[in-house]
């Protein structure tokens, strides 16, 4: 796999008395697997937000952007400004890393977990669904 191109970026405000241990984050990831629209000055599209903090995200994308695009990304009632700090590309895609213009505060945060939950209950319905209409000869394949 290759490996991930980095934008290098001084985080405005930092204090420098407060670092962040290396492979320790400053606010904890939600881990997810659902859509969301994102809107790029090259690109206008879906990419699935695969984890979310307070201060930023990843994405998947067919055609992940280069490192310093800026771009909203757009999900259960919200839209975050967010800059491309970096991507891995391999087969078929690869993902972004995003970081938010402003830290997202922990309602919103919640509320993409509570969508998601409720994402993932109506995919199970719908497929569901869809079975059992085939089973019962509405539907042909």
């Amino acid at each position: 796999m290759a490996q991930p191109v980095y934008l290098a970026k001084a985080q405005p405000g930092s204090d420098p008395a407060r670092r962040i241990l290396p492979g320790r984050r400053a606010f904890a990831r939600l881990r997810l697997a659902i859509p969301a629209r994102l809107l790029a000055t090259h690109a206008t599209g879906t990419c699935v937000l695969l984890d979310l903090s307070r201060t930023g995200a990843r994405i998947g994308l067919a055609d992940p952007l280069p490192p310093g695009d800026m771009l909203y990304l757009r999900l259960a009632g919200f839209e975050v400004f967010a800059e491309v700090v970096w991507r891995e590309l391999g087969d078929g895609g690869g993902i972004n890393g995003l970081t938010f213009d402003e830290p997202l505060d922990e309602a919103a945060v919640l509320d993409v977990r509570h969508f998601a939950e409720g994402f993932e209950q109506r995919e199970r319905e719908m497929l569901r669904e869809q079975v059992r209409s085939w089973v019962e000869g509405q539907i042909r394949l």
